[in-house]
C-alpha cells in the first residue's frame, strides 16, 4: 500500500532539486537510462571523422561545454554559443580560463560572427537558423548537427499531462533534409532512430521533467499527483516506466558554386 502523502513530500523534494549545471544528468545515475547508448550511431565519431586540426570550430547552443570539450579541438580555434540563462555564467567562466571564445545567444538568427568564418559548425540538441549557418560557413563548410525530433519521450508527456499538445510537430529528418537542400547545402550524411528511455523510481522521473521542462509544460507534483501515482504503481509492478527518446542527424555541406 502506497503512502501518498510521504510519497508526495518527496516528490516534492526532487522537484525543488531538479536545477542542472551545464547538461549534467550525473544526479540520476543508476536511476534511469537515457537510451542515448543505444543509437545506432556515435555523433561523437561522426564529428572526428571531419573534423581536422586547422578548422575553426563553432559550436552552437554548447550547454556546459561537455561535449564540445570532450573533442579536444584547439582551444584558440574554438567559439561557441549558448542562450539557456542558467548555462550562460557556467561557460563564460570555464571558457575564459581556456581561451575559448564564448558568446551568448539567444538569437540564432543574428549571430555574432562575421561570414564565411568557420570551416565547421556542430550542434547537438539545440536550435539553429539554415541561413545563417550558410552565412557564417566557409566555402564547403560543413554543419553537423544531432537533433531531438517531435516525438521525444512523448509517451512520458502524455502519462503525466494527457491534455499535452505536441510543441515541436514537424521536426524530424524528413522535413530538415527538404529546408537544408533548399537552402544549398549537400547533405552527405543522415540517420534517424527511436530508442527507449526508462526510469527505475518516480522521484527521478519528476526530477527530469522540472528539468525539461520545454518538453513537460505546466508539469508539477500537485498538477499532476494523480498520475505520478499511477506511475508509481507501474514501476513497482514492472520495475520501471519507459518512453522513447526521438533523435536524428544529419551532415551538410555548404555548396562551392
Amino acid at each position: 500500500m502506497m503512502n501518498k502523502e510521504l510519497l508526495k513530500a518527496y516528490w516534492h523534494t526532487e522537484e525543488q532539486y531538479a536545477k542542472i549545471k551545464g547538461w549534467d544528468f550525473s544526479y540520476l545515475k543508476n536511476r534511469f537510462d537515457s537510451g542515448e547508448n543505444k543509437l545506432p550511431w556515435d555523433f561523437s565519431q561522426i564529428i572526428k571523422q571531419y573534423l581536422n586540426s586547422e578548422s575553426r570550430l563553432l559550436d552552437i547552443d554548447t550547454g556546459g561545454g561537455e561535449f564540445l570539450l570532450s573533442l579536444q579541438h584547439a582551444y584558440a580555434l574554438t567559439s561557441a554559443t549558448e542562450g539557456y540563462a542558467p548555462n550562460v555564467a557556467f561557460c563564460k567562466e570555464k571558457f575564459s580560463k581556456l581561451g575559448i571564445d564564448f558568446h551568448e545567444m539567444t538569437d540564432v538568427s543574428n549571430m555574432p560572427f562575421d561570414s564565411q568564418e568557420f570551416d565547421m559548425i556542430m550542434n547537438r540538441h539545440g536550435r539553429y537558423d539554415i541561413n545563417e549557418l550558410f552565412r557564417v560557413l566557409k566555402s564547403n563548410g560543413l554543419f553537423l548537427t544531432q537533433q531531438v525530433g517531435e516525438y521525444n519521450d512523448w509517451e512520458l508527456v502524455k502519462k503525466l499531462l494527457p491534455n499535452a499538445k505536441r510543441k515541436f510537430k514537424g521536426h524530424c529528418l524528413a522535413s530538415q533534409l527538404k529546408l537544408f537542400q533548399n537552402a544549398g547545402f549537400e547533405i552527405l550524411e543522415q540517420g534517424e532512430a527511436y530508442c527507449p528511455i526508462r526510469f527505475y523510481d518516480t522521484g527521478a522521473l519528476v526530477w527530469f521533467a522540472k528539468v525539461i521542462e520545454w518538453e513537460f509544460v505546466d508539469f508539477s507534483v500537485d498538477n499532476c499527483f494523480e498520475n505520478l501515482l499511477m506511475i508509481e504503481q507501474e514501476i513497482q509492478e514492472k520495475g520501471f516506466v519507459s518512453g522513447e527518446i526521438h533523435r536524428f542527424y544529419l551532415v551538410a555541406k555548404k555548396k562551392d558554386w
